[in-house]
C-alpha cells in the first residue's frame, strides 16, 4: 500500500471519530466554544508531535517564507471556519446527513485543483466525482 493511501484512510477513520467524538460531546454545549477548546487540544498535541519529532527547530524556516506562512495562515482561518461549521451542523442535524454532505469538500477540491493548478482529471476520475457528489446527497438526503 502507498503511503499516501495509507496516511488518507487513517485520515478518514480519524475524521469518522472527530464526528462520533463531536456529537457526544456537544449535547449540552455550545458549538463554537466546544471547536475553540478543540483547537487548543490539536494546536497543543501537534506542537508536542514536532517537540518529540525534534523539528520545534524549523519553526522559523516557516515564518521566513512570507508567501508560504500567508497560505499557511489562510489554509488555518479556512479549516478554522470548516470546523466551526462542521460543529454547528453536527449539533443540530444528524451525523450520517452532515458527514457525507462534509465530505463534498473532495469535489470542491477537485475542481479547484483543475481551476487553480490545471490538474487533469481522467473520464474514469470525473465518473468517480460524479458518484462522490450523487453518493453524498443521495445519502444526506436520500
Amino acid at each position: 500500500m502507498s503511503a499516501w493511501l495509507f496516511y488518507a484512510l487513517l485520515s478518514a477513520a480519524s475524521a469518522a471519530l472527530v464526528a462520533i467524538f463531536g456529537k457526544i460531546g456537544l449535547q449540552q454545549l455550545d458549538a463554537n466554544t466546544a471547536t475553540a477548546i478543540r483547537a487548543i487540544v490539536m494546536a497543543l498535541f501537534l506542537v508536542a508531535v514536532v517537540v518529540v519529532q525534534g523539528k520545534l527547530n524549523l519553526v522559523g524556516t516557516v515564518f521566513a517564507d512570507k508567501k508560504a506562512l500567508l497560505f499557511i495562515v489562510l489554509s488555518g482561518v479556512a479549516g478554522a471556519l470548516s470546523w466551526l461549521f462542521y460543529f454547528m451542523a453536527i449539533k443540530s442535524g444528524e451525523v450520517s446527513k452532515v458527514a457525507p454532505i462534509d465530505k463534498l469538500s473532495v469535489v470542491f477540491a477537485v475542481v479547484l485543483a483543475v481551476i487553480l493548478f490545471g490538474e487533469k482529471v481522467s473520464l474514469v476520475a470525473g465518473i468517480g466525482i460524479a458518484l462522490i457528489t450523487g453518493g453524498a446527497l443521495m445519502v444526506a438526503l436520500g
